[in-house]
């Protein structure tokens, strides 16, 4: 399943949001403009549906409690709300959707409380689920701590939506915490997301299925790392520690090989999203993906990802935060798969592509020439202030 439509209201920078989306989202803006809080919501939705460790009154405290999550301009409304429409393939009618909307209690504790959580299943036509809207809420208000998403016992009906919702996948990989892992101790945040445990979850694959993806990951990687072979996963003899290694063609004849703390950042970045986008089937989100890479290879990483989507057993869905010229330079990007951050006094809009950016990219431009903010005049005059 994928996302096809986003709604937001009161979600940190965002007063209100209603966007379609695609199998594959890009995510555009300045500087500040709530990239990475556009992702967020994914993520607390993994963080509510958990079945372990999870659920709403973790998630929202995580985030430093509802006053963080609210957004400024809520003065009326308080209410945080977040509706997931949820459909088999792009370009399809959905088949779920699934609304959740909270705020705070008002007194005591200040906890987060379900104001609404209805589940739709649009196959059928029927709500499986309307809270609070019912006897039991009314009759325990405890109830509304927590929602029916987190609750195996309570979802059997939707768990398909819980499932994939606890499976979303984020990826903002740092190669330096990966290269020197044992110096750093063995504290990680949960979920990873930093990729400290990519060798370990390397490690954990079946040999035939980590072998087979390692094979398809070095040949699409051959485009940016033509001198890299024999990509493979080994264990140290002597410690049993985890290692990638390759053979490196260079101009000494005697080629040797190197392991993961001699691969340069942007390689081991490349890995990362490669194995990420072999390993699962659900939505995955990569936070700027073309740090530490120089701009011949961003510009290739639009192609890499959809060349390791076709070779991949379930193509995942993948949202992408960037504001790389570069990468969105490339001409096979679709207008509609680009989402644009516009920052204003009333909130930050999310803004989908127009008809004339549309008819721009057909006529030859790319995204990055019609799509992607650019550095107004004054903002220029701005910044010469502090020029030597």
């Amino acid at each position: 399943m994928l996302i096809t439509r986003l709604t937001l209201k009161n979600w940190r920078n965002f007063h209100k949001v209603d966007v379609a989306l695609r199998e594959r989202v890009y995510v555009i803006g300045p500087n500040a403009s709530g990239k990475s809080n556009l992702l967020d919501v994914l993520r607390f939705l993994r963080d509510v549906a958990k079945p372990e460790g999870g659920g709403l009154q973790k998630a929202v405290k995580d985030r430093g409690g509802v006053t963080k999550l609210r957004c400024l301009l809520a003065r009326k409304d308080p209410e945080i709300s977040i509706e997931i429409e949820l459909a088999e393939r792009v370009d399809t009618d959905p088949v779920w959707r699934y609304t959740l909307a909270f705020k705070s209690e008002g007194k005591g504790q200040q906890r987060p409380l379900v104001s609404q959580e209805k589940v739709e299943d649009l196959r059928s036509g029927k709500v499986l689920l309307n809270r609070p809207d019912n006897k039991e809420d009314k009759v325990d208000p405890e109830r509304l701590t927590q929602t029916h998403l987190e609750q195996i016992n309570t979802n059997r009906e939707f768990r398909e939506v819980a499932d994939f919702f606890a499976s979303v996948t984020y990826l903002h990989l740092v190669p330096q915490l990966l290269k020197h892992a044992e110096e750093l101790g063995g504290y990680r945040m949960e979920d990873d997301p930093f990729g400290q445990a990519f060798l370990e979850r390397i490690a954990k694959t079946p040999e035939k299925t980590s072998h087979a993806r390692l094979s398809k990951i070095e040949e699409v990687l051959r485009v940016c790392v033509p001198n890299m072979r024999n990509l493979r996963f080994v264990r140290d003899k002597i410690t049993g520690t985890p290692h990638l290694e390759a053979l490196y063609e260079h101009w000494r004849p005697d080629a040797g090989w190197q392991r993961e703390d001699q691969f340069s950042d942007g390689t081991l970045r490349l890995l990362g999203i490669m194995w990420s986008l072999l390993e699962g089937n659900s939505l995955l989100l990569l936070e700027e993906p073309e740090l530490s890479l120089n701009e011949d290879i961003v510009r290739q990483i639009h192609q890499l990802i959809w060349r390791m989507q076709r070779q991949a057993k379930y193509r995942r869905q993948v949202f992408i935060t960037t504001h790389s010229e570069a990468l969105l330079q490339e001409k096979s990007i679709d207008p509609r798969e680009v989402i644009r951050l516009e920052p204003t006094r009333d909130g930050t809009n999310a803004i989908e592509s127009s008809d004339e950016d549309k008819a721009l990219i057909a006529a030859g431009y790319s995204v990055a020439e019609t799509m992607l903010p650019k550095v107004k005049p004054a903002q220029v005059d701005q910044l010469s202030q502090f020029r030597p």
